[in-house]
């Protein structure tokens, strides 16, 4: 599975448009989160910080909770940007709820702050880092380990 060129636009400018949204008055820490359906509909997802520090919600997971409040399961990327010079990866809650609900061969392409788009080709893809869904979370957990077969308790 792969991002069409437009699609990895698409999706790298909606992460960076969904962390000039991100409410962290307390880490600093900016993070959004894009993830693009199918149909090239994008659902953008900031960190939303909170006083009492475990109320807090990633942009990932404020990404996905939006799309499939709204009815949205299927996806075929996600991009995550935060205020760092370099690809951050999710989180390991984040990594579970994106294994949730996204296909282990999906694309997840972790943006450095300082990507451009119009930077040439070599220096563009080295701002990028391009993993699956697998990648961040091998040997993973998902919801069809549910329905295997049990021994006796």
């Amino acid at each position: 599975m792969s991002l069409s060129p437009e699609e990895r636009a698409k999706v790298i400018k909606a992460a960076f448009e969904a962390r000039d949204m991100a409410y962290c008055p307390y880490s600093k820490f900016r993070v959004g989160a894009a993830l693009i359906t199918p149909e090239g509909e994008v659902i953008k997802g900031a960190n939303i910080e909170n006083a009492s520090y475990g109320g807090t919600i990633c942009a990932e997971r404020t990404a996905l909770v939006k799309a499939v409040s709204d009815g949205k399961k299927s996806f075929i990327g996600l991009a995550v940007v935060t205020d760092v010079h370099e690809p951050l990866s999710p989180c390991g809650i984040c990594r579970q709820v994106i294994r949730e609900f996204c296909g282990l061969k999906m694309p997840v392409l972790l943006v450095a702050s300082d990507y451009a788009a119009d930077a040439d080709e070599r220096e563009g893809k080295a701002k990028i880092l391009e993993i699956t869904v697998e990648g961040l979370l091998p040997h993973s957990f998902g919801p069809e380990h549910l329905e295997l077969p049990r021994g006796a308790a």
